[in-house]
């Protein structure tokens, strides 16, 4: 698919980040895209970004949708055949996800569950809502987003990382397993799957609205005390530590982790479109993601070991994705 002109895109996760660079990216070529989100005041944002850069005509919907659960899914499929007057589609962007659950020992089963759901389920049901969609398109290209933590399951060795990651895995061994499905039985629609390092968004602070969590500043005593025993297992002097320097703590994290990265959303989703014009299966994304597959490729024994972490921060990779101390 070397254009994307005239074609129907639809994105999941479209209200911030990547998502909102896909879609925006694709409307500038004239790409019809059809976004859902949970958030509306954020897929308003997109819209009107993606308005402001696309020729004349191209049409942009957008659809609250919460792609955990499937019934929301279908009728998201059903109101994009109704809005771009369609019975078929030509890519879809699986995009959406949270991060949560970290540990399958000690956290809570609902924010493990939801994380799972939002990050596994949601690319499962929208393939299986969109798939009749996109096999009836002469051409279709299916892109699921795993990441890095697709192929190693980890922050550093004291952060657990459990939900996010077997969700990520799980994306990359079913997007490789569809190669030969559709290969047999719908060879027209390719399948890629991305996997990107440190990326420059606000999940951080989008999962914490998902998972019904306060943000920093609303913390109380009582919030905090589970990330000051976190803390304290780490060594760190918490009980000189003031609630409002945690909370502060926690914000900059946030901000960190999206205005620090090595690679802007923008720049990621670039390469992310540039992989799908070449028909590309395997979408690495960042020479973090690079490096990183390959040193877990050569000795994935040692790839949860404290000295993996200490050996790739060396190489100045993941410092504002990888936990504080975690080397």
């Amino acid at each position: 698919m070397d254009t994307f002109r005239g074609k129907i895109a639809v994105v999941t996760g479209g209200g911030t980040g990547m998502g909102r660079e896909l879609a925006k990216q694709l409307a500038t070529e004239g790409c019809h895209v059809a976004l859902c989100d949970v958030s509306a005041e954020s897929m308003a944002e997109t819209k009107a970004q993606c308005e402001r850069a696309a020729p004349s005509g191209t049409r942009v919907s957008t659809h609250h949708c919460d792609v955990s659960e499937e019934p929301q899914v279908e009728a998201f499929r059903d109101a994009v055949r109704a809005a771009h007057a369609t019975d078929c589609v030509h890519l879809l962007f699986n995009n959406a996800g949270i991060g949560g659950g970290g540990s399958f020992v000690t956290d809570d089963r609902a924010d493990w569950d939801k994380t799972f759901a939002v990050c596994w389920n949601g690319v499962y049901y929208c393939t299986r809502a969109f798939l009749p969609l996109l096999i009836a398109s002469p051409d279709a290209h299916l892109v699921n987003t795993s990441s890095v933590n697709g192929f190693w399951a980890s922050l550093g060795p004291l952060v657990p990382h459990t939900a996010y990651s077997a969700a990520k895995f799980a994306v990359k061994g079913f997007s490789e397993a569809l190669i030969a499905d559709l290969r047999l039985h719908a060879p027209h629609v390719k399948v890629s799957v991305v996997m990107p390092g440190h990326v420059g968004t606000s999940i951080v602070t989008n999962s914490a609205v998902v998972l019904g969590r306060p943000s920093p500043k609303e913390m109380t005593t009582a919030d905090l005390a589970p990330i000051r025993e976190r803390m304290k297992a780490r060594g760190l002097p918490v009980d000189a530590i003031s609630d409002d320097l945690i909370r502060a703590g926690l914000q900059q994290m946030a901000d960190d982790f999206r205005d620090k990265a090595p690679l802007t959303a923008a720049a990621a989703t670039a390469l992310i479109l540039d992989g799908v014009r070449r028909g590309a299966w395997r979408i690495l994304v960042g020479e973090d993601a690079h490096e990183l597959d390959r040193l877990v490729r050569a000795d994935p024994e040692a790839a949860y070991e404290p000295s993996f972490v200490t050996q790739i921060q060396g190489r100045g990779l993941f410092h504002g994705m990888l936990a504080p101390g975690s080397g």
